[in-house]
C-alpha cells in the first residue's frame, strides 16, 4: 500500500480578513496541506506560532502591533522552528534581504499564480530557499550591493571547491545563465551543468537561488574575477 504524505502544517499571517479567508481555502483545497490557523497581526503570529507549531508559516511583512521582520527578529530570537515564507504585494528590496537575513526562507509575490505559492511551501518545509522568478535578480541585486566587503580569504578551499567551480559560481552570482557561462569560460553547456551539479552536491543547496544566498554569506566570491567577454 502507497504511504501517505505526511500533510504540512501552515499559519497564515495577514492583517486583511479577506486575503486570509480566500488563502485558507485555496491552502486547505490542496492535498497535503492543512491551515492550522490565522493571525491578524505581529503579536497572534508569535503567540500562535509558539502554541500551533506550523511548519510553514506564510508571513506578510507588512502588519499592525509588531511588522513582519519584528516577527521573524522574534521568532529567531525565541528559536521557534518554524520555515518562513514572505508573502508580499511589492517586492522592496532592502525588506526582503532583511527578512532573508533574519531567518525567512523565501518570498512570493501576492499576484504570483497559486502554483508558486504551492511550490514554495513545499521547498521552504524541505529546507530550501524560494523565490519567484520575477523577484530573483532584483534580490540578488540587493544582497551584492548590501553584503560588506571582508579581507581576502580562501573561502573556496575550505569546501573544497577548485578555481573553475568558484569561477562558476561567481557567474551564477552575477546572473549568467549556463550557456552564457558556458561562452565565458569556454566549455560547453553540459561541462557546466556538470560543474552546478558538483557545486550543489558539494556545498548541500539545492537551486540557484540558494547557492547564491550561500555564496554570499561564505563570501566564496570575493576577489574572483570573471572571464572576460
Amino acid at each position: 500500500m502507497k504511504k501517505q504524505r505526511k500533510e504540512i502544517g501552515i499559519l497564515i499571517a495577514d492583517d486583511h480578513p479577506m486575503f486570509r479567508d480566500g488563502l485558507r481555502k485555496v491552502l486547505e483545497a490542496e492535498p497535503g496541506f492543512r491551515v492550522l490557523g490565522e493571525a491578524a497581526d505581529g503579536e497572534q503570529t508569535l503567540e500562535l506560532a509558539r502554541r500551533l507549531k506550523p511548519k510553514v508559516l506564510l508571513l506578510d511583512i507588512r502588519m499592525p502591533k509588531l511588522s513582519g521582520l519584528e516577527v521573524l527578529r522574534e521568532l529567531q530570537t525565541a528559536r521557534i522552528p518554524v520555515r518562513t515564507l514572505v508573502l508580499t504585494a511589492t517586492l522592496e528590496r532592502d525588506q526582503i534581504v532583511e527578512a532573508l537575513r533574519l531567518g525567512a526562507r523565501g518570498i512570493v509575490l501576492k499576484h504570483a499564480r497559486i502554483e508558486v505559492l504551492f511550490e514554495g511551501i513545499r521547498r521552504v518545509r524541505a529546507g530550501h530557499y524560494w523565490a519567484c522568478d520575477e523577484s530573483v535578480s532584483g534580490l540578488v541585486e540587493a544582497l551584492l550591493e548590501l553584503k560588506p566587503r571582508p579581507k581576502a580569504t580562501a573561502a573556496h578551499q575550505k569546501f573544497g571547491m577548485s578555481r573553475r567551480e568558484t569561477e562558476v559560481v561567481a557567474l551564477i552570482v552575477h546572473g549568467y545563465t549556463n550557456k552564457e557561462i558556458a561562452k565565458k569560460i569556454a566549455a560547453s553547456e553540459q561541462t557546466v551543468a556538470h560543474h552546478l551539479a558538483r557545486i550543489f552536491n558539494r556545498l548541500g543547496v539545492a537551486n540557484r537561488l540558494e547557492l547564491i544566498l550561500f555564496a554570499l554569506n561564505h563570501h566564496l566570491t570575493d576577489n574572483v574575477e570573471k572571464s572576460p567577454n
